[in-house]
């Protein structure tokens, strides 16, 4: 019935470690998976804030000009393929703006994928910053120190 053979250890062997092994791609997830399909759940002016926090759970952060508006992320990096070199590659990457009005019933909800990201529109305004200028007297020591700096290394 059972043929000997002298070798059925080292097939065993071979048979664990190939059947141990996977045929899916390693993933690398950040955030809240499925983040797409999670968000067709909710519904403008009928879900409200509980049931964000039921689908979604807690948001990864807040805005800070507006405490109504949630922002949640998903990203999911895999191994490339061999031209290039296992380097991780970005296989989806989304983020879902929630607002809500002031009773928490949701407003509009937004959702930004790696593909329409480029559409998004940066202001070229420079911010002001009252509280990082120096004064007078750390202005001119900083140009003291570098110049003092700059002719001791050209020596």
């Amino acid at each position: 019935m059972f043929i000997r053979f002298k070798y059925h250890k080292i097939l065993l062997f071979f048979f664990l470690i190939l059947y141990s092994c996977q045929l899916q791609d390693p993933n690398n997830n950040h955030g809240i998976l499925f983040l797409e399909n999670r968000s067709n759940k909710l519904t403008i002016d009928k879900s409200n804030t509980n049931d964000v926090l039921n689908i979604l759970g807690q948001p990864h952060s807040k805005s800070v000009n507006n405490i109504n508006q949630w922002i949640y992320i998903e990203r999911t990096l895999t191994k490339g393929k061999m031209h290039k070199l296992g380097q991780n590659v970005l296989k989806t990457s989304n983020v879902l703006v929630l607002s809500f009005d002031k009773y928490g019933v949701l407003e509009e909800k937004k959702l930004i994928t790696k593909n329409n990201v480029n559409e998004i529109e940066f202001s070229k305004d420079d911010t002001e910053n009252d509280l990082a200028q120096k004064s007078f007297i750390q202005k001119f020591l900083n140009s003291v120190r570098t110049r003092m700096y700059s002719n001791s290394r050209n020596k």
